[in-house]
């Protein structure tokens, strides 16, 4: 079991309101995360809310791509190494930036949740802070896939039969 894991959420958005219990479900998405893969060590990470504009800001400036994505992860540590939070000893895994408007806007597509979306998005984005990658495809988008439906299971928030998983 992960040790303790500090979530620090902030919104950046007026344009939804985030619904109650959503600050819960995230922090248990990332606990679960953690104790998935046997992180022991405690942790800070940070999500924060953002529109469109504010994604598309982000995703030109660290990604040199113009358009709206649903979530944007910034790892701080490599290859396990993070930097510690000197007052605590809490490794610093990162910073998630979700798009509220856009992940809104999937769950109605892929017909679940905006819980499940953004539980999804979260998990998705903690498995990068932990060091994987699915950009190339191939095994190690397959076994991100999987270790995602894991913690989502976990959470309760399994994938309906019409869950489409696109990138």
């Amino acid at each position: 079991m992960a040790n303790k894991v500090k979530v620090i959420i902030t919104d950046d958005q007026q344009e939804i309101k985030v619904p109650t219990g959503i600050r819960l479900l995230i922090r248990r998405a990332c606990t679960a995360v953690l104790v998935q893969e046997d992180f022991r060590d405690p942790v800070e990470v940070s999500v924060r809310f953002v529109d469109n504009g504010g994604i598309k800001a982000l995703n030109q400036t660290h990604r040199g791509i113009g358009e709206v994505t649903d979530v944007l992860s910034f790892p701080l540590g490599e290859n396990g190494v993070y930097d510690i939070n000197r007052a605590t000893g809490a490794k610093l895994l990162g910073d998630i930036v979700l798009c509220l408007p856009r992940a809104l806007e999937q769950a109605r597509l892929y017909g679940h949740t905006l819980q499940r979306e953004l539980a999804f998005l979260t998990v998705h984005s903690m498995l990068h802070l932990l060091g994987y990658d699915h950009e190339n495809g191939g095994l190690e988008s397959v076994r991100m896939r999987e270790k995602e439906e894991q913690v989502l299971v976990q959470l309760g928030l399994p994938r309906g039969h019409n869950y489409i998983l696109e990138d």
